[in-house]
């Protein structure tokens, strides 16, 4: 069992579809992509279905790192030089928007999912200095971006309480929660406005049949006039086209037992904190002190035997004082990458709609 279902907020189990049901917008997820589109449709007036293969949240969505990060997976002079600088600018808004859509969201609907500000970016290798000090700059000059500072070699060591990095960045803006109360809470959010849920139902696959589409599950049908595919890395053969460009991973994470007082010596600042690895190391502490940490992946379908022996290898090179220190909980996920690591969004038949990719 992951940290994150030990420590829920209560959520009352929804019916398994069974028969047929029609509604305008039929949702195919129940992560934060589905129940965020079911909530800002059904605010509208707009009837939403969404089905779910497991439990609300029971995908990435609900398993993830709860980072709350600035800006696009990609780095703004990446998108600069790939796309051109308007639509790099027009991507940095619509992140900010995302952002600040996610804050308006929790506090209107009173979600309680622990969140808290702070984004720590450390880098592993030294002598980068300059170029973070040169990106510092440019989000400042061209985004209008004020929220990033520099973190010195010597400062970050005794904020983290690790010495294995060289400096980094720290995000003012930056944040993190609990991703699987944030599940529940747009979930509670979206049946209040109108949407109805239905878990334990794996969609099948769609086809068309007298102008509508028929979404079919095992033990039912929903027809409607809009469709929207939201299952990432779990996607099947309802996005024939997304499973094309996007390549299910597995990513792993454990919590320690509470660090007592050995919590205050780790994170002082209680941010959360991310590293510059190709495969990122992410950790941060909990409300209950305990140390939540995400390292190592693998491409293949299942996860390592051992899981907390596999995550706490990695822990153990930023905070080899902690190894005598117990693993109460470890869990993996699934989640969707890209080859150029920018999600695939997009009609990928008249009325269906993907969003996937989002690459972690």
């Amino acid at each position: 069992m992951s940290y994150y279902a030990a420590t829920a907020n209560p959520f009352a189990d929804q019916p398994p579809l069974t028969g047929g049901a029609a509604a305008d917008v039929c949702v195919i997820g129940a992560g934060f992509t589905g129940l965020g589109a079911a909530l800002a449709l059904a605010q509208r007036g707009v009837s939403v279905i969404v089905l779910e293969a497991g439990r609300v949240g029971a995908g990435a969505s609900g398993l993830n790192g709860g980072q709350v990060h600035t800006g696009q997976r990609r780095d703004q002079v990446w998108l600069e030089q790939t796309v051109g600088k308007d639509d790099a600018l027009a991507l940095w808004r619509l992140a900010e928007d995302a952002r600040h859509h996610l804050q308006a969201t929790i506090a209107s609907h009173a979600i309680a999912c622990d969140l808290k500000p702070g984004m720590i970016h450390a880098r592993h290798r030294p002598n980068g200095e300059a170029e973070d000090a040169a990106h510092i700059d440019h989000m400042a000059r061209v985004y209008g971006c004020d929220a990033l500072s520099l973190i010195a070699p010597d400062d970050l060591s005794h904020e983290l309480g690790t010495d294995v990095y060289h400096g980094g960045l720290i995000d003012r803006d930056g944040a993190h929660l609990h991703p699987l109360n944030l599940a529940r809470g747009l979930a509670r959010a979206a049946m209040s406005a109108g949407a109805v849920i239905h878990e334990q139902t794996r969609a099948l696959d769609w086809r068309r049949e007298g102008g509508r589409i028929i979404v079919e599950t095992a033990s039912g049908t929903v027809t409607c006039d809009q469709l929207i595919l939201s299952g990432d890395g779990s996607l099947n053969r309802m996005a024939r086209r997304a499973r094309a460009r996007v390549m299910p991973i597995n990513n792993f994470i454990l919590t320690t037992a509470p660090l007592g007082e050995r919590a205050g010596a780790i994170i002082r600042s209680d941010a959360a904190v991310a590293d510059s690895r190709f495969v990122v190391n992410y950790f941060r502490k909990t409300p209950d002190g305990r140390l939540l940490f995400g390292g190592g992946e693998n491409y293949r379908p299942g996860f390592p035997s051992d899981l907390a022996g596999f995550v706490r290898r990695h822990m153990l090179k930023v905070y080899p004082q902690l190894a005598d220190v117990p693993i109460d909980h470890a869990w993996g996920g699934t989640l969707g990458i890209t080859m150029n690591r920018v999600p695939f969004v997009g009609e990928i038949a008249p009325g269906v709609r993907v969003a996937s990719g989002y690459s972690g």
